[in-house]
């Protein structure tokens, strides 16, 4: 692009400043959502699984940047009551939930470890196909919890 002036310079830097993050989504469509996996060859298929995946893929882009800047967050409005409870009584091997929601900082993690993250001291945080692991999982999970406990929603 032309920069012209400094107004055009600043939009240019801007842009240029989101690019990792632009990045950051076609990874989490190609590695933690494995669409190049999918192999379809029609082109309605490629545009309808894209536009499934383009959402989980956001999702999940989403609720690791967000759990690392406000991890004392809670998650409630974020994940649906029956997810949250069935993840808490899941990872505390327990059938009975809190009566408030945990934060969203520990729920990551706990979707995290679902789906294979240790939670070390050097691990650092979880990664996309970690939490994609997780939230099939917890998918799956929830939707038993919801089966067995649905007269309480």
């Amino acid at each position: 692009m032309e920069v012209k002036d400094f107004e055009s310079a600043c939009q240019c830097l801007k842009w240029y400043s989101d690019r990792w993050l632009i990045e950051r989504y076609h990874y989490c469509l190609k590695s933690g959502c494995r669409i190049e996996q999918l192999q379809l060859e029609d082109g309605e298929r490629i545009k309808r699984a894209l536009a499934t995946y383009a959402i989980v893929a956001w999702r999940l882009l989403w609720l690791t940047y967000e759990a690392r800047k406000n991890p004392e967050r809670t998650v409630e409005g974020i994940l649906e009551t029956h997810e949250w409870q069935a993840l808490y009584c899941k990872i505390h091997k327990t059938n009975k939930p809190p009566n408030e929601a945990p934060s969203l900082g520990e729920c990551v993690r706990w979707i995290a470890r679902l789906g294979g993250f240790l939670g070390r001291k050097s691990d650092g945080d979880p990664g996309i196909q970690t939490l994609w692991r997780g939230f099939q999982r917890l998918n799956d999970i929830a939707g038993i919890w919801q089966l067995f406990y649905q007269d309480d929603f």
